[in-house]
């Protein structure tokens, strides 16, 4: 057998031997006490990685994008007995510009559409725990859809901590509709919530998570300073801030479990690098 044989075969036992230990290890992390949080992952090149939290329905209704409130009421007390501060989408921004500092292990908390449920179900737990949040409103649908939140309901929340942000006009896929179409969604629905709300309304959420490079100029044209995605990961200042990640947050046959290997894993992965493009 040559050297250089010998040579491959010595790292083939190396790697393989490292994804054995690594596959050891991650269920040790996992089960551990004490949670792998956002500050345990920090580096000096890209900042604090912030955890960007993404719901949509919070009640009983028995499908994957509706967390039970016993379940979400039990997931905000980990996240305030582990030490998680929430913080707003202008205080991600600020941080990631550079011109603010973030409380230590920050964590945003997003909803997606602006159910009527996170009006009646979500927002007392939220304050019950003083918790700010963020929820992206598809601004046709409220006060018109009794599924939705009405507009007086966004203003009250909107007043105690929970900023009211855009989903677009009516939840259309963005790649499918052409530039005209987009820039309604995108300048049509900044402007009523804007008027709505008395107030600057300056983030959005892609709906489906759709987009492309094109869409996001034109979500930058269109006046806002950040967009989010579905894309998972967390955030750092290495982060297209048009195209910003986040942790999906599901009901599933053990949604605890699922909900804290999704907190626990997240950090891990975008240690290794697994989790950015």
């Amino acid at each position: 057998m040559s050297l250089e044989h010998r040579r491959k075969n010595t790292a083939k036992w190396w790697l393989r031997a490292a994804v054995i230990l690594l596959l050891l290890l991650v269920p040790v992390l996992i089960s551990g006490q004490k949670p792998m949080t956002a500050t345990m992952v920090a580096d000096s090149e890209t900042g604090t990685k912030v955890m960007v939290l993404n719901y949509h329905k919070i009640d009983n209704t028995f499908i994957s994008l509706a967390v039970r409130p016993d379940d979400f009421d039990e997931q905000m007390r980990y996240l305030r007995d582990n030490g998680y501060h929430t913080i707003s989408p202008d205080e991600l921004y600020d941080s990631i510009a550079g011109n603010g500092e973030l409380p230590e292990n920050p964590v945003l908390i997003t909803f997606d559409d602006g159910y009527e449920d996170n009006y009646t179900n979500a927002y007392p737990i939220l304050k019950k725990y003083g918790f700010k949040a963020t929820v992206f409103v598809i601004t046709s649908f409220l006060g018109k859809d009794k599924n939705y939140m009405t507009w007086d309901q966004a203003r009250e929340m909107d007043a105690h901590g929970i900023s009211i942000e855009s989903h677009t006009v009516d939840h259309k896929s963005m790649t499918d509709l052409t530039d005209e179409q987009l820039r309604m969604e995108l300048v049509d629905s900044k402007k009523k919530a804007e008027k709505e709300l008395g107030h600057s309304v300056d983030y959005m959420a892609y709906p489906t998570g759709t987009y492309n490079l094109h869409i996001a100029e034109m979500v930058k044209e269109a006046g806002y300073k950040a967009a989010f995605t579905i894309k998972y990961g967390n955030v750092d200042k290495a982060s297209n801030i048009y195209a910003l990640e986040r942790v999906p947050i599901f009901h599933t046959e053990d949604t605890r479990k699922d909900f804290l290997e999704r907190i626990r894993y997240t950090p891990i992965f975008e240690r290794f690098g697994w989790t950015k493009n």
